[in-house]
């Protein structure tokens, strides 16, 4: 997580037994639960359970990633968090506001000063140009002609799409639309970005391009950032901690790492099974404590680094390698077994080729 999000006590977003059912009988069946939302009963009574009770923070310079199969509740959560949807039962905090309580006039300004939105549907002004639809939300929140043209030329640039200033919506492809809907949504700097599945219509080099650009601005803006994606590599890229929902339940909410090694559900485990570990986790996550005692290695890791990016060093070292932090610090320590875990599972040294001293020793 971001050193923005660790030090924030008060949660930018809170969730409280957030509930939201579709259907006639929702209030009356919620009513009548007690808080116990069967789904399958649910639906016997005609209703369908989007989000089931989801409790939850996220504070200020955090990226939370809301993930799941199609039909999950992920962007259903979204739009109760912004109120596009409003939930059946529950409550929804931004900075402290109940959102539910709030009349449409207080929505609207609400979402004009702190929100930023990219969904699904491009929502694009068809009888606006490009630079004229990254510019708009700028004018509506009164910033001056000038400024503002000046501001989504600077976005254009951004998503790739000089040239293209004078386009009409109708004359893009699709994933040019949604290129301009994400630079609409950066142009105004909000506090909050709510982003479902924002790069999915983009070919994969500009995909990985905006995700470097959201992971930049994040380092410098550190903004709250809810995303919602059904791509779990994205995901263990981009996010300071996942939620993963199935049939509307949050089956687990937690670090990357966390999510990759200790999955609290069969579902999650199923998830992350397989996904290639060592291209995604942090030295940080396999790394023991430093013993300035112990013998270890001149060599010295980044706590970031990706494993796949080191394991040779490591696994090529004689002693643990100490771990350090951004600022030269060393942190822990990485040990050779610790990472052939990571590399090869619960295959066993046979199956693996490796000697048996690289999975013996400490921190295994």
């Amino acid at each position: 997580m971001s050193s923005a999000a660790s030090n924030s006590n008060e949660p930018v977003i809170r969730c409280d037994s957030v509930y939201k059912v579709f259907g006639d009988n929702a209030k009356r069946m919620m009513q009548e639960s007690n808080g116990v939302v069967d789904a399958a009963r649910f639906q016997e009574a005609g209703c369908i359970v989007g989000v089931n009770n989801a409790s939850f923070e996220v504070h200020q310079g955090e990226l939370l990633i809301i993930m799941g199969l199609s039909g999950s509740g992920k962007s259903t959560l979204l739009r109760c968090i912004s109120r596009l949807t409003r939930a059946t039962a529950g409550k929804v905090f931004i900075e402290g506001e109940d959102i539910m309580a709030m009349n449409n006039k207080q929505l609207i300004q609400l979402r004009r000063s702190k929100m930023g939105m990219v969904f699904q549907s491009f929502a694009l002004l068809p009888h606006k140009t490009v630079l004229e639809n990254i510019a708009f939300p700028l004018q509506v929140k009164g910033v001056s002609t000038k400024e503002s043209i000046q501001r989504a030329s600077e976005m254009i640039d951004l998503v790739s799409l000089s040239g293209r200033e004078n386009y009409f919506p109708r004359q893009l492809s699709g994933g040019q639309q949604q290129r301009v809907g994400i630079a609409r949504s950066l142009a105004i700097e909000p506090d909050i970005w709510f982003l479902d599945e924002p790069f999915s219509a983009l070919d994969p080099l500009i995909r990985k391009e905006m995700q470097d650009e959201f992971l930049r601005l994040q380092g410098v803006l550190s903004k709250t950032i809810l995303f919602v994606t059904h791509d779990f590599d994205e995901a263990l890229r981009l996010a300071d901690r996942i939620a993963i929902m199935k049939d509307g339940i949050i089956e687990q909410l937690d670090t990357p790492a966390n999510i990759v090694l200790n999955p609290a559900t069969e579902y999650v485990r199923k998830f992350t099974e397989e996904v290639p570990r060592e291209k995604v986790l942090k030295i940080e996550s396999v790394m023991d404590d430093y013993n300035p005692e112990g013998a270890v290695s001149d060599l010295r890791v980044s706590k970031d680094a990706i494993i796949e990016t080191v394991a040779e060093v490591v696994l090529n070292a004689d002693k643990p390698v100490p771990v350090i932090d951004e600022n030269g610090q060393i942190v822990g320590a990485v040990h050779a077994s610790r990472v052939v875990k990571v590399l090869f599972g619960g295959r066993s040294q046979q199956s693996a080729g490796l000697p048996a001293e690289l999975s013996s020793g400490a921190g295994s």
